[in-house]
């Protein structure tokens, strides 16, 4: 098979290093790819969200399969114009995609199909939000509907901030389009876990539970990211709370898909906060999560290609899926000032020593390759994972990897993985 992947990030390095696992594949290329990626697929000079020319590319090359990593192709319908052009594509359409590309829509799903959500309303106008705004209670939740790069979320203190908040998103525009309405939202107490669930139209498959860590900052401080670790499995993702979620969120939220004819096919990606009154979906994402890709997909045993291609073909419920049971760490090593504003092109050095550590992979996230050298280019760098029989050996082990790598500015936290 001839295997085309989209996006550049740590979440496509990682999808490129276990698909070329599989003895199914024979060469895979990867739009547009990173420093990473190439040593193990073609990197092809094609932007994730060009859809025409990554359909053109994937039938001048007879791909088999495309696999979608970011969450903005998915959106603009990838999936449903390689459809129509009989291409095997995994990822859901572009009305499965609304489930992220708009919070309003997907909490409207949520609350019609008696998913249990936090309590919302929708916003359109600052002063109407500003007015309401001590009905929710501090902290509060504030939300802009559209995609803004795992950015879009503000937890307001205060009603002081909330303000801030507001006036950020609808009137100062901060995300631009994506902050054409707001969501303003309860603020749920407890503990989170992120559960990606394979779906291929009417069954779901869990995978191994996962835990991110948002905060920029040590003891979750500073402003909220795209994420800056993950570990897998999550810590206080129990058996009880594991078959509620599996019950009362996952399989309704497929019942329900197919009861609105939404034929959703890929990831499905549910944001879980175990509250005091059982779990409850944050949100969710239409694709695998990043950096959580980069602990789960270590811990898979199966051949990703095949579960793949049983959910296109509508044959999940076939497919038995394999998990190792050792854990693992992730840890981001990030540009100095991200998430705002951070500079680029600052060579990498140690990459090769660090990967020689046993059960180390180190994904690249935002990277280029110049010459013979790798150099940043992107606020997440690289995603430094290792996997391990507990917790404890392998986060020793993605901060010795660390240790080794160095890059002007580099920043990362020094708690990813302690409960």
């Amino acid at each position: 098979m001839k295997v085309l992947v989209v996006g550049s990030g740590g979440r496509e390095h990682t999808l490129v290093w276990k698909i070329a696992q599989s003895k199914l594949v024979e060469k895979i290329y990867c739009a547009p790819g990173n420093g990473g990626i190439g040593e193990l697929a073609e990197c092809v000079d094609i932007a994730a969200d060009d859809i025409k020319g990554l359909l053109n590319f994937a039938l001048d090359n007879s791909i088999d399969l495309t696999v979608v990593g970011p969450e903005v192709p998915l959106s603009l319908g990838i999936a449903d114009c390689f459809e129509e052009k009989g291409m095997r594509i995994f990822g859901p359409g572009g009305k499965g995609a609304m489930l992220e590309s708009s919070k309003a829509f997907s909490k409207d799903f949520m609350i019609r199909n008696k998913i249990p959500t936090a309590a919302y309303k929708v916003y359109y106008e600052p002063e109407e939000a500003k007015f309401e705004l001590d009905g929710f209670g501090y902290p509060v939740v504030i939300k802009a509907d559209g995609l803004a790069a795992g950015k879009g979320v503000i937890i307001a203190q205060n009603r002081e901030d909330a303000i801030s908040a507001i006036d950020d998103i609808l009137t100062v525009k901060k995300f631009g389009d994506a902050g054409s309405r707001i969501i303003v939202e309860e603020f749920l107490v407890g503990k989170e876990a992120s559960i990606l669930a394979f779906v291929d139209g009417k069954v779901a498959a869990p995978m191994v539970s996962a835990q991110d860590y948002k905060r920029a900052l040590d003891n979750d401080g500073g402003l909220n990211t795209g994420g800056m670790g993950a570990v897998s499995p999550a810590f206080y993702y129990d058996d009880k709370t594991t078959a509620i979620v599996e019950r009362d969120i996952i399989q309704r939220t497929v019942d329900a898909l197919k009861a609105e004819d939404i034929c959703y096919k890929g990831v499905l990606y549910f944001g879980i906060m175990i509250t005091e009154k059982g779990p409850k979906v944050l949100e969710y994402n239409t694709r695998f999560g990043d950096p959580e890709t980069e602990v789960v997909l270590l811990r898979l045993e199966s051949d990703l290609v095949e579960i793949m291609n049983s959910v296109i073909d509508g044959k999940l419920g076939a497919q038995k899926i394999q998990w190792k049971v050792e854990q693992a760490v992730c840890v981001v090593m990030a540009s100095g000032g991200y998430p705002e504003h951070y500079e680029k092109g600052y060579e990498i050095k140690g990459l090769d020593k660090a990967a020689k550590i046993d059960g180390v992979t180190v994904f690249h996230a935002g990277t280029k390759k110049v010459s013979d050298r790798i150099v940043t280019s992107g606020g997440r760098v690289l995603v430094v994972s290792a996997i391990a029989k507990d917790f404890n050996l392998a986060r020793e082990k993605a901060y010795k990897a660390i240790g080794d790598i160095g890059f002007e500015k580099a920043h990362y936290r020094r708690d990813i993985g302690r409960m």
